[in-house]
């Protein structure tokens, strides 16, 4: 009989994220209409759609073997897992997201020792009651069951909400006053599941690829041909992650040389190695990288 590994998905903000970025690492999830069992093309996962907010807690329990979550969760919970891999991606960017405290921008709070005696609505009530209890203050910290954005001022001070870019405050005219805490999505899993060598292997097969992934997505590869004379000055402009590959032509004047380079600085080098000398240049995407 096939073993199976138990993994949870993030439903939400973070579903189409890790779908995409499993893609990427080799595992092709479906997930039909009003579904929260998704199908994954290996047999030796079974997937279950659940709130990242609730993952941590079933992994703990050992109704999950692993899954996908943020750190903010795991810390709220207080659940006791196994960090397979910590993965920087979030719903829009490969960065971590803030819990930022927000005020109404007329608002005359301005720091967090403002908030003394004052009302605070927000999803992560455990975390902000940590965050002021090391400040020193004493506040109330109330539940919010969503839209927390609209509720300050008219029901509460202040809120503590996550945030990406920030964009969603600024549309509803709210100020960041601090940052909370500071959160990345993680591969959790069940400790007794960690113990297990086959699901370990497994789990760690997982993280390399997908770590490989996340690498990959500000990265290109480049190609190019190189007269032999030109070869050292190119080198010297020619970013690599390690050194690029260089390899023999038919044309002993002549190499082919092969790097990878962070795309971002592709517009500048392209030129300036054109320039230099380089010829048959072919940038291509990466699907992984793995140091």
């Amino acid at each position: 009989m096939t073993q199976q590994l138990r993994l949870g998905l993030p439903a939400g903000s973070l579903q189409e994220a890790t779908l995409d970025l499993l893609d990427k690492a080799g595992w092709r999830v479906s997930v039909q209409k009003r579904s929260y069992v998704p199908s994954i093309e290996d047999p030796e996962i079974s997937c279950l759609l659940i709130r990242a907010q609730e993952m941590s807690r079933y992994v703990e329990q050992g109704a999950l073997d692993a899954g996908f979550t943020g750190r903010d969760w795991v810390m709220e919970n207080g659940s006791e897992v196994e960090t397979v891999a910590e993965l920087v991606y979030a719903k829009q960017r490969l960065q971590p997201v803030r819990w930022v405290l927000a005020v109404p921008e007329a608002s005359p709070i301005r720091s967090v020792k403002d908030l003394q005696g004052r009302r605070i609505a927000t999803e992560l009530v455990n975390g902000t009651k940590r965050w002021l209890a090391e400040r020193g203050v004493d506040a109330s910290v109330e539940f919010s069951w969503g839209a927390t954005e609209v509720k300050a001022p008219e029901l509460v001070d202040a809120i503590v909400d996550v945030t990406e870019t920030g964009s969603s405050l600024r549309a509803n005219k709210l100020r960041i006053v601090d940052t909370v805490v500071k959160s990345t999505t993680l591969l959790i899993a069940n400790r007794d599941t960690w113990g297990d060598p086959w699901k370990r292997k497994k789990l760690e097969n997982i993280a390399l690829l997908c770590l490989g992934a996340i690498t990959a997505r500000e990265r290109v590869g480049l190609k190019m041909n190189i007269r032999r004379e030109d070869l050292e000055k190119i080198l010297a402009v020619l970013p690599a992650l390690k050194k690029p590959t260089i390899n023999e032509l038919s044309d002993p004047g002549w190499v082919a040389v092969e790097t990878v380079l962070e795309e971002r600085v592709v517009r500048e080098i392209v030129p300036e190695i054109k320039r230099a000398g380089a010829e048959g240049l072919v940038e291509y995407p990466l699907n992984k990288v793995i140091f």
